[in-house]
């Protein structure tokens, strides 16, 4: 499967995956900018792509930012749809108690390239039952 990925910006970095098997490609940051805590930031990462047919792009978090500095994506996972040819764009939010400073080449999240699957929609009159019904929302405690 082929990703094609276009360099909109001259900083822009390609994504890559850091390790053979990871999952997710690393996105990095164009800009020079500082995330204050409970605020959000939209970063540019000066690319664009086309993903292959039948696929999405979901933009992730990245443990290490979430962990040593609460920094996390606020719509997570972002979907990129497979016809949007835009640049991508990742909403950052702080939700530590200092200052985040966004640099330059950074990295600030992840994409992993995900099937997609359409279905039939069918609107029926009742739905059939289940052993769970409709118990949400913890209904299953948190202990064995």
């Amino acid at each position: 499967m082929k990703l094609k990925i276009l360099q909109l910006h001259e900083l822009a970095t390609i994504p890559k995956y850091a390790h053979h098997s990871d999952a997710g490609l690393d996105l990095f940051s164009i800009d020079d900018l500082e995330i204050t805590p409970g605020k959000s930031q939209l970063i540019h990462t000066g690319i664009s792509i086309e993903l292959p047919e039948n696929t999405e792009a979901q933009i992730r978090p990245r443990s290490g930012l979430a962990l040593k500095h609460q920094i996390t994506v606020l719509n997570s996972p972002g979907t990129i749809d497979e016809g949007y040819r835009g640049e991508i764009k990742v909403i950052l939010i702080n939700h530590g108690q200092t200052s985040f400073q966004v640099t330059k080449g950074m990295k600030i999240a992840q994409m992993v390239i995900a099937p997609v699957i359409h279905a039939e929609i069918e609107e029926v009159k009742m739905l059939s039952s289940s052993s769970r019904g409709d118990n949400g929302f913890g209904s299953t405690g948190i202990s064995q």
